[in-house]
């Protein structure tokens, strides 16, 4: 957060502020939000981190399924496609009911 902005762009500074806190990813620079592994790091740690990424991602089925295992409100935060995967679905359910 008040990192200036050259750092923000740091990927290796991102990552280590992801691993322990995923909602980290809140503060990087954009271009950061759509790096796949490091936003995969993020929602491994912190489902609810996937309202931080870039667009794309947000259809990314695996990287969905990885949030949604950590918080499965995240499932909401996903592209419509991915909200009437089964699999997904399931999964959500398991992590907060219906």
């Amino acid at each position: 957060e008040f990192a200036t902005d050259p750092l923000k762009k740091d990927r290796d500074l991102v990552l280590e502020a992801v691993r322990p806190n995923g909602e980290a990813l809140e503060w990087a620079a954009f271009p950061l939000k759509a790096d796949r592994d490091l936003v995969l790091e993020a929602v491994r740690k912190n489902g609810w981190a996937l309202k931080c990424v870039a667009f794309p991602l947000t259809g990314d089925r695996e990287l969905v399924l990885e949030a949604v295992r950590q918080h499965g409100h995240a499932l909401g935060l996903a592209d419509d496609p991915l909200k009437a995967d089964r699999e997904l679905v399931l999964e959500a359910v398991r992590q907060n009911g219906w």
